[in-house]
């Protein structure tokens, strides 16, 4: 049995005092190059104005636009008293949101930082946010953790349209990139395992939900031939083909939650986190795992693609960057081969639900910021 004369380690197992050590053992690596925040990061999007930069959101209520390239932190967005779930930016660019635990949703000028309309109907946390331009609207769509999808009107922050179907919270939202605006469709993704169509003018409700998976569907990702990937807290993430009436043809599967998926279509790869601290590259094509990135050593939350380079984001409170470039990856590979990397030992199971379990972690926890 470990001990310890550690004031901070009385009352914890030796089963916790071993994970702790072995993650401030992992902490110290350099893998991904990794730009060290004070607080968990939930949420990641790139800055399409500002190449090679990226917008942050944390646990501590701020968000950070950071370059990539050296690690500084361009600008930063404050206001939020509670941690911040999600990122979008409005479709002119000049404005900037995220979805709060305080149920609202905050914006930002771009330019100045300064805070600008907060939106409000939600009856808890909101989970994700997603913008866009429809019938030459500009509309903020949110989901929150009450189940519901409202929509807004951007300059003025009224409310045209409350979208219920969930019965448990909604963890992610996407616009379907291939609908004409006047029938626009928002696809969200539930705890209850449902994946929901709505159509965002009046339309509700469309249709039977999608089932693709046995749980919590915590992410939606559109590739450039319109079929929608998924990724789960069943362990596995999943291509959804538009053509076969949004059936499964690939499935990709996990040691643990997934947290998070993207498609990097120039050199033909799917990219997945998970809560097993890993961040992996998969051929599209055939579905066999291609490389693990390993460095982070908190559950991975969030992806984005800068370029060529797949930018991860963890509770870790680290940004690590992971080239996709062919050179670089098969150096990645051959180094990886050279020193496998031991299996990380699966996570005892729990009755709590996985957004249960980050609520729990969140709540216990004792981030410290310096802002």
């Amino acid at each position: 049995m470990t001990t310890s004369s550690n004031r901070d380690h009385f009352f914890q197992t030796s089963a916790a005092l071993d994970e702790q050590q072995r993650k401030d053992a992992k902490s110290q690596n350099t893998n991904g190059n990794p730009i060290r925040l004070q607080s968990k990061i939930l949420a990641v999007r790139a800055d399409p104005s500002r190449p090679g930069s990226i917008y942050v959101a944390q646990s501590s209520g701020i968000v950070r636009r950071i370059v990539l390239e050296t690690g500084e932190t361009t600008a930063i967005f404050k206001g939020p008293a509670a941690p911040l779930t999600s990122l979008c930016l409005s479709p002119d660019g000049k404005l900037l949101f995220a979805g709060c635990w305080d149920k609202t949703v905050w914006s930002w000028n771009v330019a100045s930082a300064e805070p600008r309309q907060r939106y409000e109907g939600h009856s808890d946390f909101v989970k994700s946010v997603v913008s866009a331009r429809l019938q030459g609207q500009d509309l903020l769509i949110t989901g929150g953790a009450d189940a519901q999808v409202l929509v807004f009107n951007l300059s003025t922050g009224q409310r045209t349209e409350t979208f219920k179907g969930h019965a448990r919270g909604i963890q992610d939202l996407n616009v379907d990139p291939e609908v004409e605006d006047a029938q626009a469709i928002v696809f969200s993704a539930g705890s209850d395992r449902e994946i929901r169509q709505f159509k965002i003018f009046g339309g509700g409700d469309d249709g039977e939900p999608l089932l693709p998976h046995d749980t919590s569907v915590y992410k939606l990702f559109f590739d450039q031939d319109g079929d929608l990937w998924t990724a789960s807290a069943d362990k596995t993430a999943k291509c959804l083909v538009r053509a076969d009436g949004w059936k499964p043809n690939l499935s990709l599967e996990h040691p643990d939650f997934v947290r998070d998926v993207l498609v990097y279509e120039a050199g033909g790869w799917v990219v997945t986190a998970c809560r097993d601290e890993e961040v992996r590259v998969w051929n599209r094509s055939t579905g066999e795992l291609h490389h693990t990135f390993s460095g982070h050593f908190e559950e991975v939350t969030g992806l984005v693609l800068v370029g060529s380079t797949v930018v991860s984001v963890a509770i870790d409170g680290t940004v690590r960057q992971w080239s996709l470039r062919p050179s670089d990856l098969q150096k990645a590979v051959e180094l990886a081969q050279k020193s496998p990397a031991e299996e990380p030992e699966p996570k005892a199971e729990t009755m709590l639900t996985e957004e249960e379990e980050r609520e729990l972690a969140e709540l216990m926890g004792d981030d410290k910021t310096i802002d």
